[in-house]
């Protein structure tokens, strides 16, 4: 494994060890303190963020190396081309972490770069968040061979969800409007569906009765905001907004909805209270939620030493 882009060509033992390792990391951290001593993590942020800038920076720390994080207005890359910067930041550092809004300039950076690269987030993959996901499913249930719904837009964190669970053994069911003509990546499905284990649900018929069957059938509901952070108070987006959450609503996790179900709930934060999820659910699972988010720290750690090969 170079880089971790996303995990189209990671086979299940590729991540099941990724899992493991994560797992011994976090109930072991003082045997893993010097073990990336000497290396240095480059952070490059086209995109705001809080969990990703801060697990990785604490976890390089933690791991005895050192990283330094930009911001991709301060930094070259917006006047200059991507391989000519990327190249010279490989001549400097160990391994490069970004976070960008686009997949094609992701993919060239891991094209041109001579050090690891790890997609930290763009429009199509949230691979490290989901390999959070993963851990925290396998620490609740200690399989992945659970029933999984996500409830939400198509975005790069479902696509990750696709291209993983799946191939665990776990059961992924879909129920995500099409809003604003976005559609599903046919080679994501594609491959997923060749595992037996991904249902795409037609979010017409799941209304009433039947939508209550389906929460009452899960071991967890997935949930994700339904407009990204950069769109959510843009003027400029409003009418964009106003068209998803219209459409989004009916499938509120809220104490209605989940008042029979034992499903536990997850989301990957920032959360929109009142919109995705009820408040009442946020504080009634509020510690998988967070044992998500912290878990973002021990599965990088655990990505950084796969890719550093420690």
């Amino acid at each position: 494994m170079k880089h971790f882009i996303n995990f189209k060509n990671l086979k299940a033992d590729e991540i099941n060890e990724i899992i493991k390792k994560a797992t011994v990391i976090k109930n072991n951290p003082g045997k893993f303190s010097n073990a990336l001593e000497g290396k240095f993590l480059y952070e490059l942020f086209q995109k705001t963020s809080t969990r990703t800038a801060l697990s990785f920076s604490i976890g390089m720390e933690e791991l005895g190396g050192k990283y330094f994080l930009q911001k991709w207005e301060d930094s070259n890359f917006k006047v200059g081309e991507i391989r000519d910067e990327i190249r010279y930041i490989g001549s400097n550092v160990d391994i490069i972490m970004a976070r960008l809004k686009f997949n094609k300039d992701i993919n060239e950076m891991a094209h041109y770069s001579p050090v690891p690269v790890i997609n930290g987030c763009c429009n199509k993959y949230h691979p490290c968040q989901v390999m959070a996901d993963l851990l925290t499913v396998k620490e609740i249930f200690d399989t992945f061979g659970i029933k999984m719904l996500y409830v939400g837009v198509l975005n790069n964190v479902l696509n990750s969800l696709i291209e993983s669970l799946p191939k665990l053994g776990g059961k992924l069911f879909v129920l995500a409007p099409i809003i604003n003509g976005a559609s599903f990546d046919q080679e994501i499905i594609d491959c997923a569906e060749k595992t037996g284990n991904l249902y795409l649900l037609d979010y017409t018929e799941y209304t009433g009765d039947r939508l209550l069957e389906l929460v009452n059938d899960m071991d967890i509901i997935y949930t994700d905001s339904w407009v990204d952070m950069e769109f959510f108070n843009n003027p400029e987006f409003i009418d964009f907004k106003n068209e998803r959450i219209e459409k989004m609503m009916p499938f509120q996790l809220n104490g209605k909805l989940l008042s029979d179900s034992k499903a536990k709930i997850m989301h990957d934060m920032p959360i929109h209270a009142g919109y995705e999820i009820g408040r009442d659910m946020i504080e009634k699972n509020i510690e998988i939620i967070l044992q998500q988010a912290e878990n973002r720290k021990h599965a990088q750690k655990a990505i950084l030493l796969s890719l550093l090969n420690n």
